[in-house]
């Protein structure tokens, strides 16, 4: 195959003189110039530095770098019926091509300004995955097997720490990249779509992650017809010119003539296999010398003879290495998902323990309990809960039955919804999320922090403040909401006209007030005034949950 650069590109992994044997091959070839970036764009890459997360849509994972034939497909449209004209590059799988014009559709539909065209999506497809692997998808569009980049762990790629709990990519330490477009889980959180309606947003499903695409990459009020807003688009997906550069090929050539092939038969990138992960980088690979469009590379040339006319014996062939007896597993010994088993409702309020603990079962391929599968939990969302032992994941394995309990969880003090997450499998992960709620403490009491006597002179005011706390199971509950009310004594108590009262703000009397408990649920009542009626009189504060204190203060005149 024609001008073929190289299998992966990563931090470091191609040198500049591979970048400029790439453009010199597309100015033979008479591709487009190198692309319009913008001129505050640093090309990581090239330039040797750690890549970030930067939002990229990737994290700028690594990518294919191979570059289109040399020769000019025909404009043939996107018959089956069609010859392969030139080179098989120009075939592009037809669930492949029917999500990425689907997703060309829908954007223009909801964002016309956008101009997205369907190419651009090809390109970035044939570079973050050969076309979700030529095309090895299913009858809805989900790949056959997950397509999983390296972990993003900061050894020679940017580091980012796990977002998901391995929901989508299987790893609950860091993340990894994902499906046909290779979304870092982080990115398809916010820009997930359900792109074939099956009321899912699957980043392995080539309709889905072709619609979240488009809608990534006409973020803004960016004009996909503009170059310079085209740039900046790839930019965005993954940070680096020679990615600008080579999907910029990649969406001349698509624009030039495609045609359509059946599922499973598209052109893989040179040097990938069938795996479920995406390859290591490889060093410095040297451009085939092929005809165009022929895909042969020459053999090596022989030995020179040696001095004398003698020509050299070929070099000995090694003996075979002898590989080991492989065992395949059976299917009843083979990983086929997980399930709830029976995991009832969390629910906890702030600072206590979980009453229910998350149970999941592993079943084999056949449906039957598994055991010995390793299965991690892993706490997911903005949230202080934590399993015991102060753990936010934990990796245990099932036993009977196939089950296994995740470790009692404990509520903190932020209160809300997260999830928590359970992921096995290795080669096709499998998860189970399971939704947890933290309420607030409510108060469930009303006490005095003092035991004095509360007396006043008629027209005088009472010398003591009245202080009082709002508890939880002894624990004090700040912001709980109090009010204060002058009661009568009578069979059904109403607000008294008479004895005590405090003053509002303009020093008139009142004798109900509505207050808010401050730190340790601690709250301070303003100051309490008698009147001339002399007698006994009751204070009532109440909770919105029902606690109520009832306070005695006295009116009398001092003993002679």
């Amino acid at each position: 195959m024609a001008a073929q650069f190289g299998r992966r590109l990563r931090r470091g992994a191609t040198t500049t003189a591979v970048a400029a044997a790439a453009v010199a091959a597309l100015s033979a070839s008479q591709a487009p110039a190198a692309p319009q970036s913008d001129s505050a764009v640093e090309d990581r890459t090239t330039a040797g530095a750690t890549p970030s997360d930067d939002g990229a849509a990737t994290g700028n994972s690594p990518y294919y770098t191979d570059l289109p034939p040399l020769t000019t497909p025909d404009r043939p449209g996107t018959s089956v019926n069609l010859p392969v004209t030139g080179s098989a590059e120009a075939g592009i799988p037809a669930s492949i091509l029917a999500a990425y014009k689907k997703a060309e559709q829908e954007v223009a539909r909801t964002d016309a300004a956008c101009r997205l065209p369907w190419q651009l999506l090809a390109a970035i497809g044939k570079v973050e995955s050969g076309q979700a692997r030529g095309g090895k998808v299913d009858a809805n569009g989900t790949t056959l097997s997950p397509i999983l980049g390296p972990a993003l762990n900061g050894q020679g790629f940017a580091l980012i720490k796990d977002t998901d709990g391995g929901a989508y990519d299987g790893d609950a330490t860091h993340d990894r990249a994902v499906g046909p477009m290779q979304f870092i889980p982080s990115t398809w959180a916010t820009w997930g779509q359900d792109g074939n309606g099956d009321g899912r947003k699957d980043p392995n499903n080539i309709y889905d992650a072709a619609l979240a695409a488009g809608r990534y990459l006409c973020a803004g009020t960016r004009d996909l017809s503009v170059a310079a807003d085209l740039d900046r688009a790839v930019l965005s997906y993954n940070h680096s010119t020679e990615y600008l550069r080579t999907v910029r090929s990649w969406f001349e050539y698509y624009k030039r003539g495609t045609h359509e092939v059946p599922d499973g038969t598209g052109v893989l990138p040179a040097g990938t296999g069938s795996g479920t992960t995406s390859p290591s980088p490889t060093p410095t690979p040297t451009p085939s010398t092929g005809t165009p469009g022929g895909g042969t590379s020459p053999s090596p040339s022989p030995k020179p003879p040696k001095p004398g006319g003698t020509t050299p014996s070929p070099d000995p062939t090694p003996p075979p290495t002898t590989k080991p007896p492989t065992t395949t597993p059976t299917p009843a010994e083979t990983f086929g998902g997980i399930e709830d088993a029976g995991t009832g409702t969390l629910t906890a309020t702030a600072g206590e323990a979980f009453g229910e603990r998350v149970k999941v079962r592993a079943r084999n391929t056949l449906g039957a309990p598994l055991t010995g599968v390793s299965v991690t939990f892993a706490l997911v969302g903005g949230t202080d809960a934590r399993f015991a032992g102060g753990k936010t994941t934990v990796t245990l394995t099932t036993g009977a039955g196939g089950t296994v309990s995740a470790p009692a969880l404990t509520a903190g003090e932020k209160t809300g919804t997260f999830k928590v997450t359970a992921v096995a499998g290795t080669t096709k992960p499998h998860a189970v999320a399971f939704t947890a709620h933290v309420t607030a403490r409510v108060a469930d009491t009303v006490v005095r922090t003092g035991d004095d006597a509360l007396t006043a002179a008629p027209g005088a005011e009472f010398a003591d403040r009245v202080e009082v706390r709002t508890t939880y199971k002894g624990t004090g509950v700040a912001d709980t909401a109090v009010t204060a009310t002058m009661i009568t004594d009578a069979e059904t108590p109403a607000e008294n006209d008479k004895g005590p009262y405090f003053k509002d703000a303009d020093g008139n009397p009142v004798r109900t007030l509505d207050l808010t408990t401050g730190a340790d649920g601690v709250l301070q009542l303003p100051k309490i005034y008698a009147d001339d009626t002399a007698g006994t009189y009751t204070l009532r504060l109440t909770t919105a949950s029902g606690a109520t204190l009832t306070v005695e203060l006295t009116i009398e005149a001092p003993a002679a």
